[in-house]
């Protein structure tokens, strides 16, 4: 059975995941000073940042339109059995909504929503394009995604700017200020299909990573080892590193793949954003 799988640009992969897997990948839209770009093809996070340094207002993002979905839908059922259309999750954005309007219940068209955004996203998005190359069903894949791989997704990132939360309207100016004065690092985790901030880390960006990664992976007997992201926003490599250190010392996974996040995550955390983000047992 051949089964196509279908994403959308905030599953953050990198280019050579996407081209391993074959996936379809489907780019939101972003408007910056009201012109709208396709994310991750006519605008890229560093765009994003050099706007913001410059004065100018955070972008929006736009869901995929339900007639971009139907289009795609159409093109890949002419060339496949099946399709397993995954998206970013419903409390972020209406594509999951509008890809199911798209599909109208057509019985070779499976849509699962991630519950997820950015790698943890990704996550998902893998599983399923691994399943697609064996002899399960597009349904079948679908209900695994659902009941045994999203659930068990830990999605969370450190931040060390607050001024992007800010501007966004999630953070106040006064919890910034203080914030910034006490040189706190939020950590803001995927709870239930939302954004939370679930931690906060006091120090320079570096020392937090450090510990960050080693509270998030300790009980690394319980993760799954087969793949683990290091998912950032123009870090430091200092930063950088130090995530690197303390994936290695959680353990042997046959993975650790970099990438960089996209639009989406950077539009809302900014610069010297980084993640570990990995599947549990």
């Amino acid at each position: 059975m051949r089964i196509k799988v279908v994403a959308d640009s905030t599953c953050d992969l990198s280019q050579e995941l996407i081209e391993k897997y074959q996936i379809e990948i489907i780019p939101l839209y972003v408007t910056l000073d009201d012109k709208s770009y396709l994310d991750g093809i006519e605008i890229h996070a560093a765009d994003i940042f050099r706007h913001v340094s410059a004065g100018g207002a955070l972008p929006k993002t736009s869901a995929i339109p339900v007639a971009t979905y139907a289009e795609v839908f159409e093109r890949l059922l002419k060339e496949h059995d099946a399709l397993i259309c995954l998206t970013i999750g419903s409390k972020f954005s209406s594509c999951y909504q509008n890809a199911c309007i798209a599909a109208n219940y057509n019985p070779r068209i499976s849509i699962v929503d991630s519950k997820n955004l950015s790698t943890g996203f990704g996550h998902v998005v893998l599983q399923a394009a691994i399943r697609a190359r064996t002899d399960m069903t597009h349904a079948m894949i679908a209900d695994l995604m659902e009941l045994d791989v999203i659930p068990k997704v830990d999605a969370s990132f450190i931040v060390d700017r607050l001024d992007y939360l800010h501007k966004g309207g999630r953070c106040s100016t006064i919890a910034a200020l203080g914030a910034n004065l006490l040189k706190l690092k939020p950590c803001i985790a995927v709870q239930n299909g939302e954004m939370r901030v679930v931690k906060k880390y006091r120090g320079s960006f570096t020392n937090c990573v450090s510990q960050y990664v080693k509270d998030r992976l300790t009980e690394s007997d319980r993760i799954r080892k087969d793949r683990i992201f290091i998912t950032y926003t123009q870090a430091e490599e200092e930063a950088l590193q130090a995530a690197r250190d303390g994936v290695q010392a959680a353990g042997s996974f046959d993975e650790v793949a970099e990438t960089v996040a996209g639009c989406t995550v950077s539009s809302h955390c900014g610069p010297n954003t980084l993640g570990v983000l990995f599947i549990y047992k």
